[in-house]
């Protein structure tokens, strides 16, 4: 019979292969360890619900590395660690999502169980994560992908489906963040998909949702 013990380590275990190294271009990159979050961050949710917007003027400079922790741990990050559970849910744990994230100096991918950021493309290509002008030089761009191989059983439109509403879970617990923080962030969906997935070198099972762009307002 298998443990609960036995059964957390197989869901550590298959998160950790997931999160296994990106495309060769990636080693011109270095993981991003990112400092915990703190203990007790932001506004009231009553608060944070009220300020809560969409905003599509940022300024240019860089999250300060606290910042760029507590964004993503808030997004997804693991909140009960005995097992590898998340801040937003998952269809059936499916766990199908995973967050990258795209600034100036390269992509990388949120790791939730080390809570680091791994390499994936020494590039910018925050320009191609979505059709507005501002997602170019804004600080940082989300891009939310999906792989079909953790919701099997299911036809590829009920696929597309759950890991948007999935993805939805995940964008809203960072319009909350960044309105506890008061930070500017718009959820987007006008992007060319499947460009933007050749140039992240993206497995075949792999799909683009939506991406969402985070970063301090402009003055």
């Amino acid at each position: 019979m298998t443990t609960r013990r036995e059964t957390n380590l197989g869901i550590l275990s298959a998160a950790a292969a997931a999160m296994s190294p990106g495309p060769a271009a990636a080693q011109e990159l270095r993981p991003i360890e990112l400092p915990a979050p703190r203990a007790d961050f932001g506004r009231s949710l009553a608060q944070a619900l009220k300020l809560r917007r969409s905003t599509r003027e940022f300024a240019a400079r860089p999250l300060l590395p606290q910042v760029l922790s507590e964004l993503l741990w808030s997004a997804y990050g693991v909140n009960r660690p005995a097992t590898a559970d998340r801040t937003a849910p998952s269809w059936r744990h499916a766990r199908e999502t995973e967050i990258f994230a795209a600034m100036a100096d390269g992509v990388w991918r949120y790791d939730p169980i080390a809570h680091r950021l791994l390499p994936q493309l020494a590039a910018d290509v925050r320009a191609q994560t979505g059709a507005q002008d501002f997602v170019g030089s804004a600080p940082l761009d989300l891009v939310y992908v999906s792989n079909a191989e953790h919701l099997s059983g299911v036809s590829r439109e009920e696929q597309h489906r759950v890991a948007a509403a999935d993805t939805g879970f995940i964008g809203q617990n960072v319009y909350l963040y960044c309105a506890s923080e008061g930070l500017a962030c718009v959820f987007r969906a006008s992007l060319d998909q499947e460009r933007l997935a050749r140039t992240l070198k993206l497995a075949e099972a792999q799909f683009i949702t939506f991406a969402q762009t985070v970063g301090y307002p402009k003055a």
